[in-house]
């Protein structure tokens, strides 16, 4: 296949094993600050995907409680096939203390009562939320977690 500009259309997606996280790239600023993008795989690609009001609630989750365990969050935004998430953080790449502040995060939507700014005003599609279906997504990755490091498992 010719190489694509897109990094995550470079990834043979048939030879992963999630639930994984990876580095999938760094950019470096004019400033010399640094991007780290990590690809969460959360569902094993082109086999499995989240349904999208527990991807929805889980994003919004997610996105809420990670800065609670880190300042150096850039965005965390779901991929459009819905296995999974991107996470950016700048001037940090520190892949052991990533794991632990994505496992935090984990935690917190598993410890959630509620689906933070789940209303007309601050969400495109309040509608379309389940704050159940967000923890089920979320127990299922967190079970495996000795995992995450592995991207191919027993595909290598």
């Amino acid at each position: 296949m010719p190489k694509m500009n897109v990094e995550s259309f470079n990834l043979d997606h048939t030879i992963v094993s999630a639930p994984f996280l990876r580095l999938a790239g760094k950019m470096e600023g004019a400033n010399g600050d640094v991007i780290h993008k990590y690809d969460i795989r959360f569902k094993q690609p082109n086999k499995e995907h989240m349904d999208m009001p527990g991807l929805h609630s889980l994003e919004h989750l997610m996105a809420e409680n990670i800065r609670n365990h880190s300042d150096k969050v850039v965005d965390i935004s779901p991929m459009g096939c819905q296995t999974g998430f991107y996470v950016s953080f700048i001037n940090h790449d520190d892949y052991g203390d990533v794991l632990q502040i994505i496992e935090k995060t984990i935690q917190d939507v598993l410890n959630a009562t509620e689906v933070p700014a789940c209303n007309e005003v601050q969400c495109g599609w309040a509608e379309s939320h389940s704050l159940e279906g967000a923890k089920d997504i979320a127990q299922t990755f967190l079970d495996k977690k000795d995992e995450w490091h592995d991207i191919y498992g027993d595909n290598k």
